[in-house]
């Protein structure tokens, strides 16, 4: 959780303040600025936190650590129905929010079946199109470590996880790798089928359902039910058609207004 911060530092927000009016008007302000040293949950500032399940393994108490961060779905929803074209999925999987573009909507958070993004007020591109108005922020979550994963490095979590547990590689070697740990320890997979697939996997030796029901859950803390592919659905298909020319039109916007903003400066 450190390193994730430590080495994330530079892309978390900067908001001003005192903020402007917000709008519209009923979206609520969400300002985690002052608890930037929260980690037991997601936000704008903690994009990996671990989770605590005390359940039974072998007739023994036992005390179960999960990371949790975006779950980097196959086909993202965030990404699919983001209605200004602000996130990205790389070919690799990885998803990310872009906060040159990010108005800060949350529909990423609405149709992420964990609701993962968290939004932070006061900071994004509104402040510099519409300074009277705060908008709706910008959305941030887990980007994989995307910028060092080009570099050729680990994300920053698995580099130093002390007991070795995590891994990267391509996703069918993952879920093979997934499935031999299983065997062995007669365990159980989450993430393989999960929302059609994601590329965050996990495995556990209890059932994920009794996982769940010993994990804290709320705001900011994902539970792990099953969920159904969210994005076979008609409705979401049809959605995200429609919403496809106006997030074109969105991103290529925002991408004139970074490189106009980074002429200036």
């Amino acid at each position: 959780v450190e390193a994730c911060s430590e080495t994330n530092f530079e892309k978390y927000p900067n908001p001003q303040k005192p903020f402007p009016k917000m709008y519209p008007s009923r979206v609520p302000e969400e300002d985690w600025s002052d608890k930037q040293e929260v980690n037991d949950r997601l936000t704008p500032y903690n994009w990996l936190f671990i989770q605590h399940a005390d359940v039974e393994v072998n007739g023994e108490e036992t005390e179960l650590t999960i990371p949790r961060r975006c779950m980097h779905c196959v086909n993202p929803p965030c990404v699919k129905l983001c209605p200004w074209g602000a996130a990205k999925q790389f070919e690799n999987g990885i998803s990310r929010i872009d906060s040159d573009i990010c108005l800060g909507g949350s529909k990423c958070r609405q149709v992420c079946p964990w609701h993962i993004p968290q939004r932070q007020t006061g900071t994004g591109l509104y402040l510099d199109i519409m300074p009277s108005m705060a908008g709706n922020g910008v959305m941030y979550k887990c980007d994989r470590c995307y910028d060092r994963v080009a570099q050729g490095e680990l994300p920053a979590c698995i580099e130093v996880c002390p007991e070795d547990v995590q891994t990267i590689g391509p996703r069918d070697e993952i879920i093979k790798k997934a499935h031999t740990l299983a065997a062995e320890i007669d365990g159980y997979i989450y993430g393989e089928k999960e929302n059609g697939g994601t590329n965050t996997i996990y495995v556990s030796p209890v059932p994920f359902d009794e996982l769940n029901r010993a994990i804290e859950k709320g705001k900011g803390k994902p539970h792990l039910k099953p969920v159904k592919d969210t994005m076979a659905q008609a409705n979401s298909l049809a959605a995200a058609m429609l919403v496809a020319p106006i997030a074109g039109i969105a991103a290529a916007i925002g991408k004139y207004y970074k490189l106009t903003k980074n002429s200036k400066q």
